[in-house]
Formats: structure tokens, sequence, C-alpha cells
């Protein structure tokens, strides 16, 4: 029984033998087959040498324009009876704009049209396009640029025929700020890109066209006189310095001094002339220098009121001053003491305070050191002297002098002393624009 049974395993395993020989054959017969087919197939590759020519564009002669189209329209398999007709047009004020436009014949009512200059065309491209032809006979590689670097996007219209040459040239003309904005994608620089607009601006002036109806519209323009007596009146804010009168043929009428100290803010101002009452000197610990060095003046006046209202535009130049010192970090600490009255606390607030800083804004600290100056010149009877003042608002004299410029203040030399005096009418300095290059 047990050679029986190795008799048939041995027979077994001859048969598998034989079913794997003949699986091998049929292999190796396949692998021949297409090794085979391989051979063939590299008979059929052949080898040319040819010579490059590169043409380039030339007056004379016309580059190929390439277009596609995305719909999947072949004009060779769709109309094999009827050739297409293909136009090309050009812009007569641009000419590297162009339009191709291709008609499947002439009854049909959609048109394939591509330009070079909107749409797909007027993306950033960042390569160059050519036209290879290669001629067996000759052995000659043709390299041919295309017309403008750029492939058409044949999109379908449907119309009549003649709008797409009717619609060129308007085109064109509309996209002239789509060209300028894509313009930007070859600028490296800020400073590039502004000279680009610059220049642009500059050949918008240069139209005789553009010249010729900005002359007819402005001859029938209208001139509205009371616009500009508006804009007079409200030259204040503008020139940022305190109410004036440019009319004003006396320096105290040229800021009216009922339009700085409001009637309910008089009887507030009443500090200095009730310490001097008592008998209590004022000293620089707690009044600007400008205040110590003149005080003596107040009793040098004969008439009470007007007293009294001198001591109350040195009380409104210490508020002032201690306002700015408040908002500001140089001299916050020489002010923190100072009490102010609630109603000019309110109106400084308004005035000259930044609601989005505890710093004063720069435009708003010079309105501040405008109304100082004026009430400086009210107190030396318009001539002034204006070392110490400079001191109480930390600033030089130089810097000092400009803001008294600016309030249309000229200037006089006494005994060596530069004093600052306000002639009437009021005449301020011209605005100087340098000219760049």
């Amino acid at each position: 029984m047990t050679k029986k049974h190795k008799k048939d395993i041995v027979d077994v395993s001859v048969e598998e033998d034989d079913e794997l020989q003949l699986q091998t054959d049929k292999e190796a017969e396949g692998y021949s087959k297409k090794k085979h087919k391989n051979k063939k197939i590299r008979k059929r590759e052949e080898r040319i040498e040819v010579k490059i020519e590169t043409v380039h564009g030339s007056s004379d002669k016309s580059l190929p324009l390439i277009g596609y189209f995305p719909s999947g329209y072949d004009p060779e398999k769709r109309q094999r009876d009827e050739e297409p007709r293909v136009r090309v047009l050009k812009n007569m004020k641009r000419n590297h704009r162009y339009q191709l436009v291709v008609s499947p014949n002439q009854s049909s009512t959609v048109e394939f049209v591509g330009t070079n200059y909107s749409g797909e065309a007027a993306a950033p491209q960042i390569c160059s396009y050519a036209l290879g032809v290669l001629d067996k006979q000759s052995q000659t590689l043709k390299i041919v640029q295309i017309e403008a670097n750029k492939i058409f996007r044949l999109e379908p219209r449907f119309g009549d025929q003649d709008n797409a040459a009717d619609e060129a040239p308007n085109v064109a003309e509309n996209e002239v700020t789509k060209e300028d904005t894509e313009a930007k994608f070859n600028f490296s620089t800020k400073k590039s890109e502004r000279a680009a607009k610059k220049e642009r601006a500059l050949r918008a002036n240069r139209d005789p066209e553009a010249q010729e109806d900005l002359n007819k519209k402005m001859a029938d323009a209208k001139v509205n006189t009371e616009a500009l007596e508006v804009s007079a009146a409200t030259t204040s804010s503008a020139r940022n310095i305190p109410p004036h009168d440019i009319s004003a043929t006396m320096p105290q009428q040229a800021y009216p001094l009922e339009k700085i100290i409001l009637k309910g803010e008089w009887r507030y101002l009443l500090d200095i002339a009730e310490l001097l009452q008592e008998g209590k000197d004022i000293t620089p610990a707690a009044y600007p220098v400008f205040v110590c060095n003149r005080v003596h003046k107040i009793d040098e006046v004969k008439d009470e009121e007007a007293k009294e209202s001198l001591a109350c535009i040195f009380s409104y130049i210490t508020h002032l001053i201690k306002f700015k010192d408040k908002n500001s970090m140089d001299g916050f600490s020489a002010a923190k003491n100072h009490k102010l009255p609630n109603i000019l606390t309110q109106k400084f607030n308004d005035m000259f305070a930044n609601p989005d800083s505890k710093r004063l804004a720069d435009d708003k600290r010079d309105l501040l050191i405008s109304y100082v100056l004026v009430l400086t010149l009210y107190v030396d009877n318009f001539k002034t002297e204006f070392s110490d003042i400079a001191k109480d608002l930390r600033m030089s004299t130089g810097a000092l002098r400009r803001h008294f410029e600016h309030l249309g203040c000229k200037f006089i030399r006494e005994n060596s002393i530069m004093l600052a005096t306000l002639p009437a009418p009021l005449k301020f300095p011209e605005v100087r624009m340098r000219r760049r290059r």
C-alpha cells in the first residue's frame, strides 16, 4: 500500500512538471513575439539631420496667428463642403491689437472671436510661443515667431457677421483701463509704478482732443462767487489759526478777542487778579515765565476794567500752556497739579484733544500754539519779544518764528532784540511748492 501511494505521488509530480514546461514555453514564445514587435517599431523610427532656421518678423512679412477652439469646434470635420472664413482685424490707433474672427460658413450666425489684448490674453505671460515647420525633403526646420506672442482663444459669439468688425475699435477703446491695470504685473518696484502713472498722466495731457474738450468745458463753466465767499470765510479752519478777519484795518480787529475768549469764560479767569489783591506773588513754579515777566503790566494800567481783562488774558495763556503740557511727554510733570476750570477743560478737549491718544496731534498742537501767540500779541500791544514764551512752549525761537509768520506777523529788530509785530490788514505767506525733477 505504501508503494502504490508513492507511485501515485510520483506520477502527479511528473504531470505537474509537464504543465510547468508547457507554461514556460508559452511565456517564452510570447516574449519572443513582443521582442519581435519592438524590433519592428524601432525600425520605423527615423533620424533626420535638419537645419534650423529662425524667421523673425519684418514690415513686409506678416507673422502667423495661432488660435484654438475651447468649445470643441473642429473646422475640418464639421465643414468639409465649404471652408470657413477667417478674418484678421487690426486696430487703427493701436497697431499691436489684433482680433481673429472665424466664421464656419457664409450663412452661419455663430462666429468664433479671439483677441490678443483681453480675456485670457490679458493675463501675465511668462513664456514665448513659436511655430515650427519641418520640411523632410529639404531637411529644414523653420521656427517662426507668432503674431504678438499670443495664442487667440476663439470664443463663440452669436449675431451678425459684421458685428465683430464693428466692435473691434470700440473694444480697443474700452480696454484701455484694463491694459493699464494689467501693466502693474510688469512693475518690479513701487517707484517704477509711480513713474508709469505719471507717464500716463502726461500722455493724457498731451492729447490735443482731450485738451480741446477740457478748454470748452472750462469756458462754459460758471464761477460760483458765493462758494468763493464761503471758502474765504472758512480759511481759519483751513489755515489752522484762530478766527480772524482779513479785511481788518487794525491789529485788534484782525484776531477778535471775543472770539478767542468767550463771554461766559471771563469769570473763571480771575485767579491771578485775586492773588494780586491778596498781595501774593506770581511765581514760575505755578505760572509760565512769560506771565511772570509781564505781570507788572497789570499795575501800570489805570483802568480797573482793563486791569481785569489783562489778568484774565494772563490766566487764559496759563491754562493753554498747562493743557499742552498735560497732553505731552516732556511737560506732564510740570502741569500735573494745575487745575483747569471745567468749562475750559471741556472746550480744550473739543478743540485740541486727540480721542485716540493722550498726546496732541500735530495739527491740534499747532492750533493751540497759535492761540497762545495771538494772546501774547495782545499783552505786548502787538509787538512782542518771544524768547520767554518759546521756553514755556518748549520750543526754539526759530521754530516759533514760523508760527508767527503763519499768523501774518512781521519781524523787526530794536536794540538788538527781535520783535514780532502784527500789521493790518493781514497778509499771509504764500504756499511754496517745490518742483520735482
